[in-house]
């Protein structure tokens, strides 16, 4: 019964961590990692933001944008991979923006 709980209880906790983001071990003595997105190579310290819109390091990445979940029924959320944003406008007129009443992320 004890084990059962335990196997409950960290079920429930995996639903709480931020999907947003990922860790990566560094190996000691290394100088330069690869991003694997982009296939490109930076400097242990440094970081940048790949192609797919993630602010990265060597240790790791996050999503650079929030993901909205809760707006009104009839707008619609897009991605502009541009600008590394979701935008959420009208079903019917993208240019009336909606308000966005909860996000996950960032």
């Amino acid at each position: 019964m004890k084990y059962l709980a335990l196997a409950l209880l960290l079920c429930a906790v995996v639903s709480l961590t931020n999907a947003q983001c990922y860790n990566v071990a560094i190996k000691p003595g290394l100088t330069h990692c690869q991003d694997t997105v982009d296939k490109t190579w930076h400097p242990v310290g440094s970081s940048w933001r790949n192609s797919d819109c993630w602010d990265c390091t060597c240790s790791g990445c996050c999503a650079a944008y929030s993901t909205p979940r809760q707006f009104p029924e009839d707008c619609v959320s897009v991605f502009d991979p541009k600008a590394c944003e979701y935008i959420v406008h009208k079903k019917d007129d993208p240019s009336v923006l909606c308000p966005i009443y909860s996000a996950v992320g960032k």
